[in-house]
């Protein structure tokens, strides 16, 4: 005689038998590793816009109390921002088939009824409900910022910021309730029946399994199959050079675009941000520099006079990708900033740009990355000008800071206050 077909918030209506607590404590743990390094590098990454410095470079307004751990964002070493974002984007991507794999081994318990069996049961199912809708968020708009390239404009940082403490706090109060029950899962591993030990596992068993079809370990290998796959094909965009042709699944994991000593990744096309060849000419474009002493207009020449200084620095961007080490050659901006009586101790600097579509025409950097002597205005970068994509006639380049910050297409420099 045949079933009758069963709703799913019957016990028997789930019959996969690679569910139980074993592999769904080894998938709680390594994300339990994975989520903890996520959520730091996040926060490092929205400390290294100095959000704290100028309204300009908030793009979370209101954030309180969410900001109590931000500090003065450093200039060394030069690849820091490189690595930590290079971290939170590649692992982010790396741990889908784990997020979603550990979903799939819980998804009976999410419509166990009753709903609540008491107040501490409902504050876990609550608790559960921010972590499962606070992660599908947290993912997915990451991965659709980095492959769609800032398709939230204007929303993503505050959406993505405070969700982030959401399905933080969620997922802290979940690991504390289930990290023990989780690591006597895995010690007990030796069960190869995969039958509760305990309460822990009440609702991941089925009771009426259907035949397997591969072991919890095989289906394990699957999942870590999927995870090495994703990193293999997405590591390279931050890695450079050569691995770039392996991250065929990164935003920006193509060979670099064009060749010769402009021929690195680009970002912010001049196109797109409606610079065209009128504004950037020489006879046209000077560089508007204020200060104590008040304010100087530099043309290109006059910049190129001065003593040029040369930095070896990559680009790193928010969306993971960065560029190998490139030869900036420009003047110094501490330099500039003595030019407009700031000779000791060189001020915050607002930087604005020529451009008109697109975020961050305008950013500001901390008195720390002012002084820094490979902080430079560039005019040259690997032996020639700057092409228009890449800012022609000046840029902003600073050691470890977000792409962002090194704004293209330069028009003013105001230090001082901000």
């Amino acid at each position: 005689m045949r079933d009758h077909p069963r709703p799913p918030t019957s016990p028997g209506f789930w019959r996969s038998p690679l569910r139980g607590p074993w592999l769904t404590s080894v998938l709680g743990l390594v994300l339990l590793v994975g989520i903890t390094v996520l959520f730091v590098t996040g926060l490092l990454s929205y400390a290294a816009y100095n959000p704290g410095l100028a309204p300009v470079n908030d793009k979370t307004p209101g954030k309180g109390v969410l900001g109590f751990y931000l500090f003065a964002w450093p200039t060394g070493p030069v690849w820091l921002y490189r690595l930590t974002q290079g971290t939170h984007v590649t692992l982010g991507i790396t741990l889908v088939p784990v997020l979603l794999a550990k979903l799939w081994s819980v998804v009976p318990k999410l419509f166990a009824l009753p709903p609540a069996r008491s107040a501490a049961h409902a504050l876990e199912r609550i608790s559960l409900l921010l972590l499962v809708g606070g992660g599908l968020f947290e993912f997915t708009t990451g991965i659709l910022n980095v492959q769609l390239d800032y398709v939230f404009p204007g929303s993503f940082y505050p959406l993505h910021f405070y969700g982030a403490w959401v399905f933080f706090a969620a997922f802290v109060a979940h690991a504390l309730l289930k990290t023990p029950a989780a690591v006597r899962a895995v010690r007990h591993r030796s069960d190869p029946s995969g039958k509760p030990a305990d309460s822990a596992a009440a609702g991941l068993v089925a009771p009426r399994p259907d035949p397997p079809t591969m072991s919890r370990r095989g289906a394990l290998g699957l999942v870590g199959g999927g995870s090495l796959l994703l990193f293999l094909t997405t590591v390279g965009q931050s890695l450079g050079g050569p691995f770039r042709r392996t991250a065929l699944l990164a935003p920006h994991g193509t060979a670099d675009p064009g060749g010769g000593p402009n021929g690195f990744q680009i970002n912010k096309t001049a196109a797109y941000a409606g610079i065209t060849a009128a504004d950037t000419h020489d006879d046209a474009w000077r560089l508007v520099v204020t200060g104590r002493t008040g304010t100087v207009r530099l043309t290109r020449d006059r910049l190129l006079a001065m003593d040029l200084h040369s930095s070896s620095l990559p680009i790193a961007c928010v969306e993971g990708w960065s560029t190998a080490d490139q030869w900036w050659r420009g003047v110094p901006l501490r330099n500039l900033a003595a030019l407009v009586g700031h000779d000791t101790d060189p001020p915050d600097v607002l930087v604005e740009s020529l451009q008109r579509h697109g975020a961050f025409r305008r950013a500001a950097l901390r008195a720390n990355q002012v002084a820094d002597p490979l902080s430079l205005l560039a005019l040259q970068v690997n032996g020639e000008e700057l092409s228009p994509d890449h800012g022609y006639p000046a840029r902003i380049i600073v050691p470890a800071a977000p792409g962002v910050l090194n704004t293209k297409w330069v028009a003013r420099l105001t230090f001082g206050d901000l």
